[in-house]
C-alpha cells in the first residue's frame, strides 16, 4: 500500500525526533488515527481526557523538557478546546505544534457538519504560522515550518489537515515551478551584543551602589553566570514566578518571587536599589520595579521584541543570557562595599523566619500556608512541582525553597486555571525517573484536574519513577477571587459564585487504583507528604485547609487589609461567620510579616 499523508506526517514527526503528541481522538483525525496503528503507535500518542488537557500536557512536556510540545485535536469542537492550552504556551513563550483536523474539502464552504474556520480561529494564537494542507506537495515542507517556527520563536504554531487529504497518497514536492521542497532541524545560533553596547551596560551596572538583579526563564540556563554577576556586584536576586526554578533559594542573597504572589525582601530589594540588572525576564508588573528615576537600568533578552519593556531600561542588551553575561562579567567591577548585599541577606533570612511563623498560626482546620510549608524540606532534590492558578501559587511562591536540581512552573502569563495536573503529566513524559508535584486548589481540581487522574491511572506504569503527586488544597471556596473581592472591591465573598461542593478528592482517586489520604489535621500533614512522596504509584494527598487564612502580598497597604477585615465582618451569613470567627487573631499574628510600616496595627 503506497504511503498516506497521515503516514509521511507520523513519519516526518519521528524525523524531528518527537516522542510523545497529547491529544484527543475524533473523525477529524481519522486518518492520522489509522496511520498511528500502522505506525506502531510512534510517537506515542497520549489521550488526554480532553483537547485543553492535551493542550497542557503538551505545555508542560515543553517547559519541563526544553522541547517541542505537540498536541493533536478534531475538527470543529476539538480544535476550539486546544485554544487555552495554546494561549497559555503562548503567553509563556513555549514551543507548541497543534495538528488539527477539518472536514473534508468537498464540505468546505457549506455549513458542514463540525466546520469551523480554522485559519481564522488560530490567525492570533498561531500568529507565527498557522497553514491548511490541501495538497500532498505541501508536505514537508508546511510541518518542518511549524516545527522549526515553534521552537525558533518559542511560540505556538498550527497545521490544518483536512480529513480526506489525511488519506490521499502521499507524493513529495517535485523538482519543480510552484513546488517547495523542505530540510529537517532546527539550527542553532548565537546571539550576542556588540562590544559597545556591553560597555554602556558595564558603566552602568559598575555606578551603581545598590544593584537589584531580577531573572526570569530566560536565565534557567545561565545560572552560573547570574550567580558569577550577583556576587561581583553585591546584588541581590529577585525572580519571576516562571523563573522560580532559575537559581537556587539556598543562595542567601535570593529574595525569592517577586510581585502579587512574592516576597517581602523582593519587594524590599526593588524599592531600595538604585540600579537594576533584568535577565530573561518579561516580569510585567511594573508597579513592583523601581520607581521611575529611581534606579539605573539594564536588560538581557534574547528576544529583540520583549526588551525595553516594563521599566524605562538605559541599555538593553539583546543576546543569550548566559553568553551575554559571560560577555559582561570581565568588564564588571567588583564591589568592594557588601553593606548592601549584608541587607538582603539579612531580610531575606528573616522572611524565612515570619514565613515559618505564618504557616505555625492555628487555624481551622488546618492552615494552607503550612500544608505547603511542610513540604518545604521533604522535596526530592529532583523533584518537578507545577503550581494551579489561585490561591495555591501563592503557598508555591513564598514557601517553597527550591534547591539545585529541582524544576518548576505554572501558568505564568494567562495565569488560567486547570494546568496543574495536566503539566505534572506532561512532565513525567519528559522526565519518566523524576517525581512530580502539583499543588492545586480545589476550584481547578473540580474544573478539570479529577478527570485528568483518569489519565494519570492510565501511563503511571510506563513511568520508571511512578511519583506524581496531586497535593488537593480544599478550602470549599474560589478562595484568590474571594480575597481579591475583599481586599480590592471591600466586598464580601459573594457565595454563589465563591462556594464550592465539598467533594471526596481522595476516595475517586482510590477508586482509579491510586494511593490517596485525606488530612483533617495539621499533625496529618507531613506525615501524609512523607507517604505520598513514598509511594509505589500516584498519590492524592487531600488537604481540608482554612478559606480564612489571607493570601495578602507582602507589599499590601494597611487600607487594603482593613478592606478585607471590613468585607468579612459585615458578612451576615453562617460562612462569613466562620471566616469572621478566626480572621482577627489570624490577621494579628501575620501583620509582622509586612513590615514595620504595618506591624503597629
Amino acid at each position: 500500500m503506497s504511503p498516506k499523508v497521515s503516514d509521511h506526517i507520523l513519519e516526518r514527526l519521528r524525523a524531528w525526533d518527537v516522542a510523545y503528541v497529547f491529544g484527543y481522538p475524533g473523525d477529524g483525525i481519522n486518518g492520522l488515527l489509522s496511520a498511528w496503528g500502522r505506525a506502531d503507535n510512534q510517537p506515542v500518542f497520549v489521550q488526554a481526557r480532553h483537547e485543553e488537557m492535551a493542550a497542557f500536557e503538551a505545555v508542560g512536556y515543553a517547559k519541563f523538557s526544553g522541547r517541542t510540545g505537540v498536541c493533536a485535536a478534531t475538527s470543529g469542537p476539538g480544535a476550539v478546546h486546544l485554544l487555552n492550552g495554546l494561549y497559555d504556551a503562548k503567553l509563556d513563550h513555549v514551543p507548541v505544534v497543534a495538528l488539527v483536523g477539518q472536514t473534508d474539502r468537498s464540505a468546505m464552504g457549506g455549513s458542514y457538519q463540525q466546520e469551523v474556520d480554522l485559519l481564522s480561529l488560530f490567525k492570533d494564537v498561531a500568529a507565527e504560522y498557522c497553514q491548511m494542507v490541501t495538497v500532498p506537495e505541501q508536505l514537508p515542507n508546511v510541518l518542518d515550518r511549524a516545527m522549526r517556527t515553534a521552537a525558533a520563536r518559542r511560540t505556538v504554531t498550527a497545521v490544518i489537515v483536512p480529513a480526506d487529504v489525511q488519506e490521499l497518497d502521499y507524493s513529495p514536492p517535485g523538482h519543480a515551478f510552484k513546488m517547495v521542497p523542505s530540510s529537517l532541524g532546527t539550527p542553532r545560533w548565537s546571539v550576542l551584543p556588540e562590544e559597545g553596547e556591553l560597555r554602556r551596560a558595564a558603566e552602568v551596572l559598575n555606578a551603581g551602589r545598590r544593584v537589584a538583579m531580577l531573572v526570569g526563564q530566560g536565565a534557567r540556563g545561565a545560572r552560573r553566570q547570574v550567580q558569577q554577576t550577583a556576587e561581583l556586584l553585591g546584588a541581590g536576586v529577585a525572580k519571576a514566578l516562571l523563573g522560580k526554578d532559575a537559581l537556587p533559594d539556598t543562595l542567601p542573597y535570593v529574595t525569592g518571587s517577586i510581585g502579587l504572589l512574592g516576597t517581602r525582601p523582593s519587594y524590599e530589594l526593588m524599592r531600595d536599589c538604585d540600579t537594576l540588572l533584568t535577565v530573561g525576564s518579561s516580569f510585567p508588573y511594573t508597579q513592583f520595579l523601581p520607581e521611575f528615576g529611581q534606579a539605573r537600568g539594564v536588560q538581557i533578552d534574547l528576544d529583540p521584541f520583549m526588551v525595553g519593556l516594563r521599566y524605562p531600561y538605559e541599555v538593553n542588551l539583546v543576546g543569550d543570557a548566559a553568553r551575554t553575561l559571560d560577555a559582561l562579567l570581565p568588564l564588571l567591577i567588583r564591589k568592594e562595599d557588601r553593606d548592601w548585599q549584608r541587607t538582603i541577606c539579612d531580610n531575606t533570612e528573616r522572611w524565612w523566619e515570619v514565613m515559618e511563623r505564618r504557616a505555625a498560626v492555628e487555624a481551622d482546620p488546618i492552615n494552607p500556608e503550612h500544608a505547603v510549608h511542610a513540604l518545604d524540606e521533604l522535596l526530592p532534590d529532583n523533584a518537578m512541582v507545577a503550581a494551579d492558578s489561585g490561591s495555591a501559587a501563592n503557598w508555591y511562591a513564598r514557601h517553597l525553597r527550591f534547591r539545585d536540581g529541582m524544576r518548576g512552573s505554572l501558568s505564568g502569563t494567562l495565569a488560567t486555571m486547570g494546568p496543574g495536573v495536566p503539566y505534572a503529566i506532561g512532565a513525567k513524559f519528559a522526565h519518566p525517573d523524576r517525581p512530580a508535584i502539583a499543588l492545586v486548589g480545589d476550584g481547578a481540581m473540580q474544573m478539570n484536574g479529577l478527570a485528568e487522574l483518569i489519565t494519570v491511572a492510565k501511563y503511571w506504569r510506563e513511568w520508571q519513577d511512578p511519583r506524581l503527586v496531586v497535593a488537593v488544597l480544599n478550602n470549599r471556596d474560589l478562595n484568590q477571587v474571594t480575597w481579591e473581592m475583599r481586599a480590592m472591591q471591600g466586598a464580601p465573598s459573594f457565595l454563589p459564585s465563591q462556594e464550592l461542593p465539598d467533594v471526596d478528592y481522595a476516595g475517586f482517586a482510590r477508586t482509579l487504583g491510586l494511593g490517596a489520604e485525606r488530612a483533617d489535621e495539621p499533625g496529618d500533614v507531613s506525615a501524609g507528604w512523607q507517604r505520598a512522596l513514598t509511594s509505589d504509584r500516584p498519590y492524592l494527598l487531600e488537604l481540608r485547609t482554612d478559606p480564612a487564612v489571607p493570601p495578602i502580598p507582602p507589599h499590601a497597604s494597611w487600607d487594603q487589609i482593613q478592606a478585607a477585615a471590613a468585607s468579612v465582618l459585615r458578612g451576615d451569613d453562617d460562612r462569613a461567620a466562620m471566616v469572621r470567627q478566626g480572621f482577627r487573631a489570624k490577621l494579628q499574628e501575620l501583620l509582622p510579616s509586612f513590615g514595620g510600616r504595618h506591624a503597629h496595627h
